[in-house]
Formats: structure tokens, C-alpha cells, sequence
């Protein structure tokens, strides 16, 4: 389960067509001076707080707070959903290339309908998960994590037999300078955040560690297993690619399609066509459901499972007969279509791909902040916590320096995030507007949240009356309408079909108001035993 939120075929395209060969380079400094220390740090929380099931909400609540732990889950939790949107994306893009053998989904769907697709898809798996409940987890997990790390050894084992039988290689001069970077600058330094978003994620895992046979023992051991896995898929993947693409000059797309594209290569080498396309579209399909139960499931746990109740509004707490946070699901579900929405507004589904990766490169590195921020704290404060059947570093002096490298280099790769790195001189903008302001929202709907519970609780269950209801309708409504109509004079959307623009304000309209009524009608309603919970 834990495998498939870590790292995967396309985690290796994504840093490669950023930074070409120089990617190799990179994995090895990011593997021993993050990675391993990342999975160890995650080892050691998980074997503190064992018996404790909001993950690192639950750390943060246990070493900072129910106040500092709230916020944590919170922005955990939200920071996510990018990728949610991400995931769906490419199961969308990963069903073209199944069905028209070719990744030019462009001219078979417009922006438009690539959105609905993946909202569609989005909302009948959310119903899956549900019907379901926790067993697709595993069995998805099993099967899609499993296959992925198949198929990328796999294409390793593929180029190196190809290398031996003297097939040439793409990228020219292929030796020691091209692994090592021409300029550091802005550009090359913003990429780094996709590397901690490629790698983090193992975190999320803790919320079940209650479930196995010896939790404190285990779930070191695992992590140990996935950070060996990250280092050869990263390094020898990585090194395969730059045998089937000239790193000199990669396709623009290559983030959206590199992966069919390398499958597509290497069979197309070994005589057996498109096959191997085929059957890697079929894994990756099965591969990013298998993220969409994990994140979905596993994320909202974090989120709920450990938070103080009275930091959240009535209508999230609520659970149904199953004992699933059901509006948290529906909330999770309207924030995705808001984030799809907004990426709408970019002109090609390149641009909307690119942007979401982008996007993850920033509020991923900032989200795992706080996991290592709690770590700091436990080792500042050994003596208050249990001590662990695992230890990452046993002096405490040192454990303190090590987390905050990890902290410090992990927020400023945050920061270079904001920069746009596949951006040209038309998206440029408007990424760039994206990129600072979906983030801004993030934090300022989790400083909402304990406003409404505190306005629940003084209203007699009801956050706001009819008047708040026509000023927000209102706000929103001209918000969106400026928005927009400042998009229709520029070149981004000047070509996108009226309807569509005008389409984009009702339903973000409807979105939000939607949010606006889940957390501000009266919040007594149907959950009078919400406290019991």
C-alpha cells in the first residue's frame, strides 16, 4: 500500500524531462541526503506513535498541540488534493492512449471534456470506495504497486539487454558532462520540488500501522524496503530513459505521455510493437486507482481521525453506518472540481497536466514540513515520549541537526516551487497567478474552518444567516465574473468557446456555494450525537 503513494514510472519522466540526464545526478544526492533519511524519520514516528491512528496528525497533536495538530491535518490533508486531481488526470489520459493507441487526447476531448472525464471518474470511485469500503485497498494496492515496480525493472533489464546487442543510444554525448548540470540557476534550483513531491508520501501509511501484527517492528523494516526500491527505480530508470530519448531535445509533452512513449520505444525495438504500451497503459491505470483509494482513504483518515472536534465545523465529524467520514469524501470531492476548474482556464491539457505537477512541487515540500517538524520536537523532547522499538540516529543532538536539514531544505525547495518551470511566455502568468493563489486559499479556508465551528457553537448549531448567504453569493459571484471576463482579453483563453468561459463561472459558482452550504447550514441537523463520536 505503501509503495504506490511513493514512487512510480511516471515520477522518473517528470524530473527527467526537467532536467535531462542531469536527473541521475540529483537522484543519488536526493536518495542518501533526503530519501533514506525521509523514510527513516517516518520509521521512527510511526514505531513512537504506534498505537495511534491519525498518522502524523496525530504526532503533531502529540508533540505541538490539538491547535498546531489541527492545522497540520488540515494542510496535509488539503495539500493533497492537487494530486487527487493529478491521479485522475492520468487515469483519464492513460484510457486514450489504451484506446486510440496514441497520446494526442487533444484532438479527441477538449479541455472541457477532460475535466468532466476526470470528475466522472473521480466521483464513480469515490462510490466504489465506498461500496467497498477498505477492501479494494489492498488488493489494488497489491496488484498495482506490484506491477509498476515490475515493469519498470523491467525496462531496465530491457535496456540493458538492448545496450548489449549494440542498439543505439538517443542522447548524444552520452558521458560524464552530461550528468552534470550547465547553469544553477532560478529555473534548474524551482525543479527540486518535484523531487521531494516524487519521493514524500510514505507518511501516509501510518494510519494503518494499528492494523499490522507488530506495528513498532514492521513498519521500519518497510520503509527500509520502499527507500531500496525508490534508489533503483530513480537511478537505473532514469538512466534507461536517457538510452530512449535525446535529453538534449525531449518532447513537450513528454511529462503527459513520456511513459507511453518509452514502452512504446522499447518494444518497438524488440519486434513486438505496441504491446508493451498497451500493457503499461493497463498497469498504469490499475496503478494510479490504486493511489486514488490510497490518498482518498488514507488522506481523509489523517484529516479525521485525530483532530479536535471543536476546531471543525458539525457537518465533517458526521460519520455514516460504516464509520466513514462521509463529508469529508463530498468535500474532498468539491475542492478537486474547484482545483479542476481553475486548471481549465489554461489553453491545452499539457498546460492543465503540467500546472497540477507543478502545483504539487509546491504545496507537497510545504505539507511535509510538519512531518518533520513533530520529529524535531520528539527529539528535543525525548523524555516525554516512548521510546521506540526503532530509533533513527539514538543521539538526540544529532537527530535535532538532521531534522533540521530536513526541515529547512525541504520549505525552501517549497519556495523555488512558486516559479513556473514549464511555463512559456503565454501560460507564464497565469501559472505563476495559480501557483500563489490556489495555495493562498488553501490557508485561508483552514482558518475558516475553527471560525465556523466557533460561530456553530455560539449560534445554537448555525454559522450564518440569510444575509451572510447574499454577500457571499455576491462576492463570489463578481469575483468570478472579473476573473474570467480578465481572461477572456488575454491570449490564455481568448480561443476558448464563449459557453465554456460562461459555463466555468456556473459551476465554480455552484462548487462554492455548495462548500458555502455543507459547512454553514444549521450543524445540529441529523448529527445530534456527533459529540459520541
Amino acid at each position: 500500500m505503501d509503495f504506490v503513494t511513493v514512487i512510480g514510472f511516471d515520477d522518473i519522466i517528470y524530473n527527467f524531462q526537467n532536467q535531462g540526464l542531469v536527473a541521475v545526478t540529483s537522484w543519488v544526492l536526493m536518495t542518501f541526503f533526503y530519501v533514506i533519511p525521509y523514510n527513516l524519520i517516518v520509521a521512527h514516528m510511526g514505531s513512537t506513535f504506534s498505537e495511534l491512528g491519525g498518522g502524523i496528525t496525530s504526532w503533531m497533536r502529540q508533540t505541538n498541540g490539538d491547535t498546531v495538530g489541527y492545522f497540520a491535518a488540515w494542510f496535509y490533508w488539503i495539500t493533497g488534493l492537487p494530486y487527487v486531481v493529478d491521479v485522475a488526470n492520468s487515469v483519464v489520459i492513460s484510457l486514450g492512449w489504451i484506446l486510440n493507441g496514441n497520446g494526442d487526447i487533444q484532438s479527441h476531448m477538449g479541455n472541457a471534456w477532460f475535466g468532466i472525464t476526470t470528475a466522472v471518474i473521480f466521483v464513480v470511485f469515490i462510490w466504489i470506495q465506498h461500496l467497498f469500503k477498505n477492501k479494494s485497498l489492498e488488493v489494488m494496492s497489491t496488484i498495482g504497486g506490484g506491477a509498476m515496480f515490475i515493469m519498470t525493472v523491467l525496462f531496465v533489464i530491457m535496456t540493458i539487454i538492448g545496450l548489449s546487442s549494440g542498439n543505439p543510444i538517443k542522447t548524444q554525448p552520452f558521458d560524464f558532462k552530461a550528468f552534470l548540470p550547465k547553469h544553477v540557476d532560478l529555473a534548474f534550483l524551482s525543479t527540486f520540488g518535484l523531487f521531494v513531491f516524487a519521493m514524500n508520501g510514505s507518511e501516509l501509511a501510518a494510519p494503518y500501522t494499528a492494523d499490522m501484527k507488530h506495528p513498532s517492528r514492521d513498519f521500519p523494516k518497510a520503509l527500509k524496503m520502499i527507500a531500496i526500491m525508490t534508489m533503483f527505480l530513480t537511478l537505473f530508470g532514469t538512466f534507461s530513459l536517457g538510452v530512449y530519448f535525446n535529453a538534449h531535445h525531449l518532447p513537450n509533452d513528454l511529462k503527459m505521455n513520456g511513459s507511453y512513449y518509452a514502452f512504446q520505444a522499447i518494444g518497438k525495438q524488440f519486434g513486438v510493437g505496441n504491446g508493451l504500451m498497451y500493457l503499461f497503459a493497463a498497469v498504469q491505470g490499475i496503478y494510479m486507482l490504486a493511489q486514488l483509494a490510497v490518498i482518498l482513504d488514507a488522506s481523509t483518515r489523517v484529516f479525521l481521525s485525530d483532530v479536535a472536534k471543536r476546531f471543525m465545523p458539525r457537518q465533517l465529524t458526521k460519520k455514516n453506518a460504516d464509520g466513514l467520514p462521509i463529508n469529508g469524501y463530498w468535500l474532498t470531492t468539491i475542492l478537486c472540481a474547484l482545483i479542476m476548474a481553475l486548471g481549465g482556464m489554461l489553453p491545452r491539457i499539457n498546460d492543465i497536466f503540467n500546472w497540477l505537477l507543478n502545483l504539487n512541487g509546491i504545496v507537497s515540500p510545504f505539507s511535509t514540513c510538519f512531518l518533520f517538524w513533530s520529529f524535531l520536537m520528539v527529539r528535543l523532547h525525548s523524555d516525554r515520549f516512548p521510546k521506540p522499538d526503532y530509533t533513527f540516529i539514538k543521539s538526540d543532538k544529532l537527530g535535532v541537526i538532521v531534522g533540521a536539514w530536513m526541515l529547512g531544505v525541504t520549505f525552501l525547495l517549497a519556495v523555488l516551487g512558486f516559479f513556473p518551470t514549464d511555463a512559456d511566455q503565454s501560460t507564464f502568468a497565469m501559472m505563476l497567478t495559480l501557483n500563489i493563489v490556489v495555495p493562498i486559499g488553501m490557508v485561508v479556508l483552514g482558518f475558516m474552518m475553527p471560525w465556523i465551528a466557533k460561530r456553530q457553537a455560539n449560534g445554537n448549531g448555525l454559522a450564518f444567516g440569510k444575509t451572510a448567504w447574499w454577500v457571499f453569493t455576491l462576492v463570489m459571484g463578481i469575483g468570478l465574473i472579473g476573473l474570467v471576463s480578465y481572461g477572456m482579453s488575454t491570449s490564455i483563453v481568448a480561443h476558448a468557446a464563449p459557453w465554456l468561459k460562461w459555463g466555468s463561472i456556473i459551476v465554480v459558482d455552484l462548487i462554492l456555494l455548495g462548500l458555502t452550504n455543507l459547512f454553514t447550514r444549521n450543524g445540529r441537523h441529523g448529527i445530534a450525537d456527533t459529540a459520541d463520536i
